[in-house]
């Protein structure tokens, strides 16, 4: 029997991996896995002249483009293009704008990147401090040690260091691969702390566990003073809820250690002009930002911000729609633990969400995040090892 069936096709590794299952010539892998994989890009805000010289181009080589309705009789300034077509047509299409000047060839080298990055991927490695973890082999446990008295779900029962480092250890014997310490809280309607009780709070906890662990520790702060004190104590990664874009030093200080960064997107308020792309656009601030003090691309690891200036919509539409952080090719990190979408979706208080943290720890890992940051560590590290059996090659 004849057997027709659609094959999803993400990025040129698995284009090649499907024509050489084929039993095509060798040598015409490199010609036809361009054809096999067909993307789907949107550029913003282009002029409308660019916008009808691209969408003609696009037509041109066998793609399409879709633009503003008043591109056609310049009634409109500018537009968004979605762009429709095979690698092989982007390639063509990026040929012909580079020859260009002005915003023809700026959009050419945007797409360019793009490009290029479906053929780079991530790097190979997350490098922090002394720890070098592989990327796609598996999914990594970041468990969540908040020392502070009023954190959304365990402020207060870890406050002390004696109880801290418990607390750490006993993740660590449950699968944790990370270690996360917290000394202010950031959930909604937080109490700020100084730098120095944030000091005290957390080195003494990071002092001790860089000595007895073997694992990459992480400090959850957005303070340049407070990194560089728990780097110096022995911590490997800075994980910054406003992505290096609050403390203007942080970045320095990362670089100065050779240390990990986590950068998260989060903003005031929770007015967006395009959801996913606000979110891309504010973290390629923090790669520029974080790339200018000389912090490597090995180093870094982004994450969209789940509760932090969104709303329940938002925070579904970011889960569905995570593998388009792909863009910036770099690790990604999602930290939906026992958070509100969860209670808001199942209507369950804070201690009742294991089972929506794993369907959340799930869909993630299957659009491609490569760090969970959780509280039950146990049961994430199983639900993780399950996902990745499923979804990693």
């Amino acid at each position: 029997m004849i057997n027709a069936r659609l094959l999803f096709i993400e990025n040129m590794s698995t284009a090649k991996e499907e024509i050489r299952k084929i039993g095509v010539d060798a040598a015409s892998i490199p010609w036809l896995s361009p054809k096999a994989l067909f993307i789907t890009m949107k550029i913003e805000n282009v002029s409308t002249f660019a916008a009808n010289i691209i969408k003609q181009e696009m037509l041109g080589k066998g793609g399409d483009a879709a633009v503003n309705r008043g591109v056609a009789n310049f009634s409109t300034k500018s537009s968004d293009i979605l762009l429709m077509g095979t690698y092989s047509q982007y390639n063509r299409l990026v040929y012909k704008l580079e020859m260009q000047s002005g915003s023809l060839k700026e959009i050419g080298e945007e797409i360019k990147r793009v490009l290029t990055g479906l053929e780079i991927g991530k790097p190979e490695y997350f490098e922090c401090g002394k720890h070098k973890l592989p990327i796609g082999e598996k999914t990594y446990i970041m468990g969540i040690l908040n020392i502070t008295p009023d954190s959304f779900s365990d402020g207060g029962k870890y406050s002390n260091t004696e109880s801290a480092v418990k607390r750490a250890k006993h993740m660590i014997e449950n699968g944790a691969d990370i270690i996360d310490i917290g000394g202010e809280s950031t959930r909604p309607g937080y109490q700020p702390v100084d730098a120095i009780e944030e000091i005290n709070r957390v080195v003494p906890v990071v002092d001790i566990l860089s000595k007895e662990l073997n694992v990459p520790i992480s400090v959850d702060t957005s303070k340049a003073i407070v990194a560089d004190k728990a780097l110096k104590a022995g911590a490997h990664i800075i994980n910054d809820v406003w992505g290096l874009q609050k403390d203007a030093e942080l970045a320095e200080v990362v670089a100065k250690y050779g240390a990990g960064v986590v950068m998260m997107h989060n903003q005031e308020g929770r007015e967006y002009h395009e959801l996913m792309g606000d979110i891309v656009k504010f973290l390629r601030n923090s790669i520029d930002i974080a790339e200018k003090t000389g912090v490597r691309r090995e180093n870094m690891v982004v994450d969209p911000g789940i509760g932090f200036g969104k709303n329940l919509d938002h925070n579904l539409e970011v889960m569905r729609r995570l593998k388009e952080l792909s863009t910036l090719n770099l690790p990604v990190l999602i930290g939906t633990s026992r958070k509100s979408l969860i209670g808001n979706i199942l209507d369950l208080p804070v201690d009742e969400r294991l089972e929506g943290t794993s369907a959340t720890v799930t869909l993630g890992i299957a659009n491609g995040a490569d760090f969970v940051r959780v509280h039950d560590v146990k049961e994430m590290a199983r639900v993780a090892r399950m996902t990745d059996a499923m979804v990693r090659v």
